[in-house]
């Protein structure tokens, strides 16, 4: 029995590392604006996403296409920031209208659905969604957060 309760404490215990230091979505106010193009984050919520970063500072993008420009080219767009200090990368799920996990997403690329900024890579939390929204909506396929890459996203500008 002791060791028992031993176990179940160190999965408990992993189980609460595992997460630590992984900051909650933050809902953007009517000021944000995208870090990319400038345009209001708040007036598409459908389509909103973020990137939260260790010491406490956010970005928000009107679109996951344009939170991909930044997190691809973050010397360009924020040269204090490098990849090692995100903390959390959040992105809408397209059928649950709610913050998902941007870096374990699927995203379907060429889909007829268009975004604020126009092509854009639609998100889900379940890859059987993505298939689904995929066949539905004439998209070309279907990519993981580290698939996409500056030559992807030149497809969609």
């Amino acid at each position: 029995m002791k060791r028992f309760a031993t176990a179940l404490l160190m999965v408990f215990l992993v189980a609460s590392l595992a997460g630590a230091g992984e900051r909650k979505p933050v809902k953007p106010s009517k000021k944000d604006k995208c870090a990319v193009c400038g345009m209001f984050v708040s007036g598409y919520p459908d389509f909103a996403a973020q990137i939260l970063f260790k010491d406490g500072s956010s970005a928000f993008f009107d679109g996951t296409k344009d939170m991909f420009k930044y997190y691809l080219n973050m010397k360009r767009y924020n040269p204090a920031k490098k990849e090692a200090d995100i903390d959390s990368v959040y992105v809408m799920d397209y059928y649950g209208l709610a913050p998902i996990d941007g870096q374990t997403a699927f995203y379907v690329v060429g889909s007829d659905v268009l975004g604020p900024m126009g092509k854009e890579l639609i998100a889900f939390r379940k890859e059987a969604d993505a298939k689904a929204f995929k066949k539905d909506h004439k998209g070309k396929k279907i990519v993981s957060f580290k698939e996409v890459n500056n030559l992807l996203m030149g497809e969609l500008d």
